[in-house]
């Protein structure tokens, strides 16, 4: 064991005589969690809404009053009345409208009449986004219509309460998790991999090829010590991304706990990963390479910027058996539900298993000659 712990003091002292790549490990991901968690966790607001009334009747003039008052309340919506479709529709195709609310002339009639009166949202499909809030707003309003019609004549209606057991998550606060993976993958793949690859390029792993080490005995040196500098980056993002993203009790202690082993089982998951990779690598660049693919294969179909339910199958098919999945649902589980040890369990014992069989590959992998 003591050869094991010559290994990990001197990578360690190593790391710590780098402080730029230190900083840049945990930097990034920060700066990730901020910009993308505000840039796409914001809700739509102050879309412009043209309305064409060309009925003005009572059940009109209600659908308008219903669509200011999201205008003033929630602010969603900005309310431009037009008089002529035509104009509006190519206000809208020049962009300076977002949709465009038609009521038509038989609107009023056909809701006394009671024979399917109809309204026309259109909207500008360019960006899915807009034109998706802007649909759900307009359906809601439309819907509240005719909830108020129907209450006016059949009282006792059966109506739905939506209960929601967690209070709101800001987006940020959703990819929070994600953000910490990430940082425990930059470390590894910054502080450990790469690295790892310099010293075969510049013939310094041959130091160790002389000694009686024997090869699990370098491969769980080289784990350990890139599990505790991948700890550093995932304690790191969890304190500082938790206070930016205002993480209700952060600091529980039984949490704290809980957080704790997740850390440390992803980053011993992830650094036996890379080991199994870079087993027999030699070429300096084709970790750097590997740095993007696996960014992109690991980090996105976990879930952790996009929910997996709306993924096509093959791609389910690799979050199933992605480590980065596992870890992204625990750290939700701890900071978004505070949950206990039985909702993360199964992704604990996971990752514990991952790590054993990608060590164990990496060690028969490794090779003690030249």
């Amino acid at each position: 064991m003591h050869r094991t712990l010559a290994i990990i003091e001197r990578e360690m002292r190593r790391f710590s005589k780098s402080p730029m790549l230190i900083v840049m490990s945990m930097v990034f991901p920060l700066l990730q969690l901020i910009v993308l968690g505000y840039a796409f966790g914001g809700n739509v607001k102050h879309l412009s809404l043209a309305i064409v009334d060309q009925d003005r009747g009572v059940p009109a003039v209600r659908l308008r009053e219903m669509a200011s008052a999201v205008s003033s309340g929630a602010h969603t919506l900005d309310i431009v009345p037009y008089g002529d479709q035509g104009a509006a529709v190519t206000d809208l195709r020049n962009g300076r409208v977002n949709g465009v609310l038609t009521i038509p002339p038989d609107f009023s009639r056909k809701v006394h009449a009671k024979t399917g009166p109809r309204v026309a949202l259109i909207s500008d499909n360019t960006d899915t986004f807009v034109s998706a809030t802007l649909g759900a707003t307009v359906n809601s309003i439309v819907g509240q219509l005719n909830v108020d019609l129907v209450e006016e004549r059949l009282p006792g209606v059966a109506m739905l309460d939506v209960v929601e057991v967690y209070p709101y998550v800001p987006y940020i606060q959703y990819l929070l998790p994600g953000s910490i993976v990430m940082s425990i993958f930059m470390m590894v793949m910054m502080g450990g991999g790469i690295i790892f690859i310099d010293d075969k390029m510049r013939g310094l792993h041959e130091g160790y090829l002389v000694t009686p080490i024997s090869k699990l005995e370098l491969v769980a040196g080289f784990n350990i010590s890139g599990t505790m500098k991948a700890m550093l980056a995932g304690f790191f993002i969890t304190i500082i991304g938790s206070l930016i993203a205002g993480v209700p009790n952060p600091f529980d202690p039984m949490r704290t706990v809980r957080m704790f082993v997740v850390i440390t089982v992803t980053a011993f998951a992830l650094v036996s990963l890379m080991f199994f990779l870079m087993a027999r690598m030699n070429d300096p660049m084709l970790p750097r390479a590997m740095f993007g693919v696996l960014n992109t294969v690991l980090y996105f179909p976990s879930g952790a910027v996009y929910p997996q339910q709306g993924f096509p199958p093959w791609m389910q098919v690799i979050a199933k058996i992605d480590p980065f999945t596992y870890a992204v649902h625990a750290f939700k589980s701890l900071l978004l539900k505070n949950t206990g040890w039985e909702a993360i369990g199964y992704d604990i014992g996971y990752l514990v298993v991952f790590s054993a069989v990608a060590m164990t590959a990496a060690t028969l992998l490794f090779k003690r000659t030249l």
